[in-house]
């Protein structure tokens, strides 16, 4: 049974950092590639960092690029969301996702979704 469980969410002050984590069993992200979504209340589940493993590849929508960094630990399992220079409009539940082949950041390719974690950026 694969299971995905994010931490690292909360209340953070624009301009600010947080880092996310995906903590996984049942699966191992030395052959299975991982993303971050977001959904904001009113709106779409949308994606904003994805990895390919073993290669590290990684790709962001322009939204997100040079401020969001995704990593996999494979020794931990682990995938990570480091986000910096937070703005309100980031502002959303954020969920991590895997699945054995998919790549990019249409959410209705991935097959694992973890619970979320809520991330307020706010003054």
């Amino acid at each position: 049974q694969v299971q995905l469980v994010e931490s690292g969410g909360g209340l953070v002050q624009p301009g600010g950092s947080l880092t996310l984590s995906c903590a996984a069993s049942g699966v191992t992200f030395d052959r299975y590639g991982a993303a971050w979504f977001r959904q904001a209340p009113g709106k779409e589940r949308e994606g904003v960092a994805c990895i390919s493993s073993p290669d590290g590849s990684t790709f962001y929508p322009e939204r997100v690029k040079g401020r969001f960094t995704i990593s996999i630990d494979i020794a931990k399992n682990t995938v990570y969301l480091q986000m910096n220079s937070l703005r309100p409009e980031d502002t959303a539940v954020y969920y991590c996702a895997t699945d054995a082949i998919t790549w990019g950041l249409d959410p209705d390719h991935w097959d694992y979704w973890g619970q979320g974690t809520q991330v307020t950026v706010s003054s």
